[in-house]
């Protein structure tokens, strides 16, 4: 009778799933301790958002030169940004080329999905299985797993039987797509539907835009970056970073601290002028506080920004349903755009609201609204993310107790940081739920993120320990803290992504606020991790 062989531990110290800009520095970081480390990756290669997300108009709304990781001053020095906002194939050049630099492909294995996470509570240590059935044995588990990049697809009838072609943005076919002369429909005005919209306007024959609800969107400002800038941005890092290390958002955008009602409303709107010219989310961080936290002043805003849009789009109509009036400038992230609204103004343009009259199917030739029928020959589901747990939802974890991680987020998700989830020992997240990634200039935190979570696994290992987990009272206590930050800000009233608020997830109720995204600021969260860790990890059981 064949025996089974004596199991002697788990076959990797570390596994990190997700190659995109977390899960790249993380592997580096495990590897660099001498772990025998893995990153596993579900796509055919790395890059995450910047992957996948190859559809018209993608790009940074973060300048450049603050996104890229600051680990190392010799990658500082080698690469070159050729645009203050670059595009997505530049993007994935770069992460190619920090992968290919560091030498991180080696530990890297691609088309490998994750079906399930098992932790074993004897051996204190994780069984994770792909979809092909291939099981991996880790210590610790990291989870890069992106915090949109889990698409929604649309919930109309008929989607099957549209006879031309139709795909979701995040599924944009990697081959380049003819829009010439077509005849193409835009499902989805948010972020990532504002930058398709605004590129493919020109190139294509009619466009029809299907808009559920207007968001507020203010101009992106991009420009060339000449080698002379880039020399002197070099120059400027250290300051550059430092700035970011210290701004609510992680940018280089202070906000204006003279008090909103302290000066004239001349001086207000001189401001906003100033701003509006200015590249990036100027207009949105280098604002006056109160705009994040008072009606009033966030309504005077909110007009401002209305009026500019007036002033760019011709029909007065069209520029009205372009203007959001159920919340005002800011509650939710602010897209960044190049000649959004004036697509508007292009007679091969055409804006339908589904708000007035909704769409009913989806029919072999195009989609059919309550009011009428639209041919098309290509459409474009802009229809967004299940944010922030979705990729979470979509893995079968299991915890202490067989705990499914899924029921346990099921009325929105509990963690300690952002980073652990109580009853899921040795399981720890970057970019999750409740951390500060989503709400600021994502690879500052990021990497703020990795190096703590780096530090504590040394930290374990070097005290001889298998096990590192948070304890409920502090997870509590965390959730508790996420949830009362949204009680100061606006922002709690967003109906975006970031609140899950206005969900069109499938099974997900809307108009209930999902408190996903740490809003006390970046500085105040890196202060909270760099307190724990002097403190020697207090509410973390290490054993």
């Amino acid at each position: 009778m064949d025996l089974e062989p004596e199991f002697d531990g788990p076959e990797f110290d570390g596994i990190v799933i997700g190659a995109g800009v977390g899960g790249i520095y993380q592997i580096k970081r495990l590897t660099d301790l001498g772990m025998h480390a893995l990153l596993i990756e579900a796509d055919e290669d790395l890059g995450g958002t910047w992957f996948r997300n190859r559809y018209p108009g993608a790009r940074f709304d973060s300048e450049s030169y603050t996104y890229g990781y600051s680990f190392s001053r010799e990658l500082l020095d080698e690469w070159s940004w050729s645009e203050r906002f670059s595009g997505q194939p530049e993007n994935l050049r770069y992460l190619n080329f920090v992968a290919d630099k560091f030498d991180l492909r080696q530990h890297m294995r691609f088309n490998s999905r994750v079906a399930s996470m098992v932790f074993d509570e004897d051996g204190s240590f994780w069984t994770i299985t792909l979809t092909d059935g291939t099981a991996l044995t880790t210590r610790f588990v990291v989870c890069g797993l992106g915090l949109l990049s889990m698409p929604t697809p649309p919930r109309y009838e008929g989607t099957e039987t549209f006879e031309g072609d139709s795909w979701h943005t995040y599924h944009w076919p990697t081959d380049p797509v003819d829009l010439s002369d077509k005849r193409v429909g835009v499902i989805g005005t948010g972020a990532t539907g504002i930058q398709v919209i605004a590129d493919i306007a020109a190139e294509v024959g009619h466009l029809t835009v299907f808009q559920r609800r207007p968001n507020w969107s203010a101009p992106l400002n991009n420009a060339p970056i000449s080698e002379a800038e880039m020399n002197d941005i070099r120059s400027r890092y250290t300051e550059i970073y430092e700035t970011c290390a210290r701004t609510p958002g992680g940018f280089e955008h202070e906000p204006d601290r003279r008090g909103f009602w302290k000066v004239s409303p001349e001086e207000r709107k001189a401001l906003w002028d100033d701003l509006y010219d200015q590249p990036g989310f100027g207009i949105w961080l280098r604002n006056f506080a109160e705009i994040f936290t008072e009606e009033e002043a966030n309504a005077e805003f909110s007009e401002y920004i209305a009026e500019r849009i007036r002033q760019r789009v011709d029909d007065p109509a069209v520029a009205a349903k372009l203007i959001p009036v159920d919340h005002g400038f800011g509650m939710q992230r602010v897209p960044l755009e190049t000649n959004y609204f004036e697509a508007y103004n292009r007679p091969n343009v055409e804006l339908v609201d589904i708000s007035e009259t909704p769409i009913e199917r989806i029919t072999p030739a195009g989609v059919r609204t309550t009011a009428q029928d639209y041919d098309l020959d290509l459409i474009v589901y802009a229809t967004g993310f299940d944010a922030i747990t979705g990729a979470y939802d979509r893995i079968d974890i299991r915890g202490v107790d067989g705990v499914s991680l899924r029921d346990k987020w099921a009325s929105g998700p509990v963690t300690y940081l952002g980073l652990f989830v109580h009853g899921f020992p040795n399981m720890f997240m970057i970019a999750g739920p409740q951390g500060a990634s989503a709400s600021s200039n994502f690879p500052r935190s990021i990497e703020q993120a990795v190096n703590w979570l780096s530090t504590l696994v040394q930290h374990v290992l070097d005290g001889g320990a298998s096990r590192v987990e948070a304890d409920a009272d502090v997870e509590a206590q965390w959730t508790a803290h996420v949830t009362e930050m949204y009680s100061r800000f606006l922002i709690g009233r967003g109906k975006g992504w970031i609140t899950g608020y206005n969900s069109n997830v499938e099974g997900r109720e809307e108009g209930v606020i999902r408190y996903g995204v740490y809003n006390g600021g970046a500085p105040r969260y890196h202060a909270r991790l760099a307190t724990i860790a002097d403190e020697g990890y207090p509410g973390i059981s290490i054993r």
